[in-house]
Order: C-alpha cells, then sequence, then structure tokens
C-alpha cells in the first residue's frame, strides 16, 4: 500500500525488490524508473528522469545527472559521473566520466 502511494506522489518507479545499496540519494525522485534486475551500489546520487533497465549494474559513489537513461545492461565503474541527458550504452570505467547522446568518455 505505501508503495502505490509514494510511487503516485513522486511519480517515480522504484520497486520494493530493487536491489539498492546503502546510502542512495534521489534529489528529486520524479520520474526516476529504476528495472529492478538492475543493482545500484552505495551512495550513489541520481537527479530527477533518470531511466535504468534490466542487467545495469552501477558500482559505489556514482553520480548520475538529470535526464540521463541507461539503456543496455552495461556496468557503470565505482567513482563514476554520468551527466544530464546522457545515454549511456556501453561500460563506464571506474572513475570516468559518459556525457552525451550516445554517451562516450571525457576523462578519467
Amino acid at each position: 500500500m505505501q508503495y502505490r502511494f509514494w510511487r503516485v506522489v513522486t511519480a517515480s518507479d522504484v520497486p520494493i525488490n530493487s536491489q539498492l545499496g546503502g546510502g542512495l540519494v534521489l534529489i528529486h525522485p520524479n520520474g526516476v524508473v529504476i528495472h529492478p534486475k538492475a543493482s545500484i551500489g552505495p551512495n550513489c546520487v541520481i537527479l530527477q528522469q533518470v531511466t535504468i533497465v534490466t542487467g545495469v549494474k552501477i558500482g559505489g559513489d556514482v553520480n548520475i545527472g538529470a535526464g540521463a537513461k541507461i539503456i543496455r545492461p552495461v556496468t557503470i565503474g565505482n567513482h563514476s559521473k554520468i551527466g544530464a541527458n546522457a545515454v549511456v550504452m556501453c561500460d563506464v570505467p571506474e572513475g570516468a566520466t559518459a556525457v552525451g547522446i550516445p554517451a562516450r568518455i571525457i576523462e578519467r
């Protein structure tokens, strides 16, 4: 019952059985969609309108900008950053920053 209430209030879809590490921060949960078979490590920050599909593995301390879409089963390394509105279709190494459509690595 509470899940449905918060799903409507926040306009997001983060299922109860999601694999989330501790310390996850959803600054503005509006429009966030996380597939229950995606795994998110500890201390990540996810902004609004982010979509994460099945099979995605996100490490710890990852920042995901507003509107980013991770649309293939990829691995995002620890301490990485995904820019706003990036469309991630390939792995992002540890400590790297990915931006653009499609996303490309700009720094490590």
